[in-house]
């Protein structure tokens, strides 16, 4: 069932008389609605057509023996940062992960809870220089799941001829033409575009499709085949935040205000600035010229030449090297003579800066993007860099004192930070908090 929190996400706080002040979104953005239940999966297509589902799962390597509950566990704060606990795990039905489009074999990796904690900062600056994504966790949902970024985590090896591959001896590859995730392991993905790697951390590389659907977010869900599609209805309200960056941004979802600093001014797509590099929109053709070159937000991002030598350069486009193939295989519209705000919406990180329901005062913002089909469009989530500095990460404990915002047992929504705090030291030997 579709839960309607925004009313409670966007409230302002009455302090005294005559004083409003609006919530802290860094606390008060985050889905408890489910946080009493359980996690649960679909192992395979028929579990999910007859809505069978499993609370303790396993496959010999990864094993979930005990139920745990879904999502966010506690949310804690001090004057610099936010700290989240979350298991991982999804608020929705998660699964099933299968290894092929024919979904015969099935994926080799199950999610497990995670234990995690995250700590974003309080104070976001956008940094001088740029800071690039890396792999593994560049943020967290807001119903606690870890998100990635557009990259899987291989890449070309023009010495092998062939993408990395450490079965065969290869590794990662030349880390020059990075591999689209979306792209070459979409068919793992479960419908809420989510799976898991070999230590069983769920997580998104796209929009979290069944997350916007949960949040009230243009997302229909389709009860029979239990697949979540684009509401075929036009958006008549901001995307609410689906999650936080490390640099301590929020991401939206794929909606937003027409003008960016007017609230009035309609609702409509985000879209995004990146094309294929298929000869269309000014940019060049890899399909005639070979991947011998790489895209100028590339080659600025990482202090480099957009001109290859031979020993870089990657494989010619095919039915299996095909355009999309490798994110270099993308080019940004504001190196083609194109204007942000005219010809499209969001800079190179995939955000923009903008005023919305929850900074009504205006911020920097992500955004997800999908195509007017309403399926993910490069790059997904967030760029190859950070708009800020990424000093969020997650983290073994919390060696402050902190405020209390928020616990497990309770799936009301979260409360303005209360008088009082706690110092948490994370325990190791059970997998909990000590509080003093």
């Amino acid at each position: 069932m579709k839960r309607n929190i925004h009313s409670w996400l966007v409230a302002p706080l009455f302090l005294g008389v005559g004083l409003r002040l609006w919530a802290d979104p860094q606390i008060t953005s985050w889905f408890t609605v489910d946080t009493g239940q359980f996690a649960r999966i679909y192992r395979t297509d028929a579990d999910k057509r007859s809505g069978r589902t499993e609370v303790t799962w396993g496959n010999g390597r990864l094993n979930q023996v005990q139920p745990v509950e879904c999502g966010v566990q506690g949310i804690y704060s001090s004057s610099n940062w936010i700290y989240v606990r979350s298991t991982g795990l999804g608020s929705q039905v998660m699964g099933p992960w299968y290894n092929d489009l024919q979904h015969q074999y099935l994926f080799p990796n199950l999610p497990v809870d995670q234990h995690l904690t995250f700590a974003f900062p309080r104070h976001r600056v956008a940094s001088t220089v740029a800071r690039l994504t890396t792999l593994g966790a560049i943020g967290l949902g807001v119903d606690g799941v870890e998100i990635f970024d557009s990259r899987d985590a291989f890449s070309y090896s023009h010495a092998a001829g062939r993408d990395g591959d450490p079965r065969a001896g290869i590794g990662q590859g030349d880390h020059i033409w990075n591999r689209n995730a979306y792209v070459l392991e979409g068919k793992t993905f479960d419908p809420a575009y989510a799976h898991q790697p070999q230590f069983g951390a769920y997580h998104y590389h796209a929009e979290p499709i069944a997350l916007r659907y949960l949040l009230g977010d243009h997302v229909d869900m389709d009860a029979a085949t239990k697949t979540y599609h684009e509401s075929s209805n036009p958006p008549t309200r901001h995307s609410p935040i689906l999650g936080w960056l490390r640099d301590g941004y929020p991401l939206y979802g794929p909606y937003g205000y027409s003008d960016p600093t007017n609230p009035a001014s309609g609702i409509r797509r985000m879209v995004s600035g990146y094309v294929l590099r298929d000869g269309r929109n000014g940019a060049d053709n890899l399909a005639l010229t070979g991947r011998k070159v790489l895209p100028a937000w590339d080659a600025r991002e990482h202090n480099r030449s957009t001109t290859l030598v031979n020993f870089q350069t990657g494989p010619s486009v095919s039915s299996w090297y095909q355009m999309g193939h490798y994110i270099e295989d993308y080019a940004y519209l504001g190196d083609l003579g194109k204007a942000q705000g005219k010809d499209f919406d969001l800079d190179e990180m995939n955000g923009r800066w903008c005023v919305t329901p929850e900074f009504p005062q205006g911020t920097y913002a992500y955004f997800t993007t999908i195509d007017a089909d309403g399926q993910p469009v490069y790059p997904y989530t967030v760029g190859r860099r950070f708009h800020g500095n990424p000093v969020g990460c997650l983290v073994r404990r919390i060696g402050e004192p902190v405020v209390n915002n928020f616990v497990a047992q309770a799936s009301a929504p979260v409360a303005p930070a209360a008088a009082g705090a706690r110092t948490l030291t994370w325990n190791s030997g059970t997998g909990e908090y000590d509080s003093q």
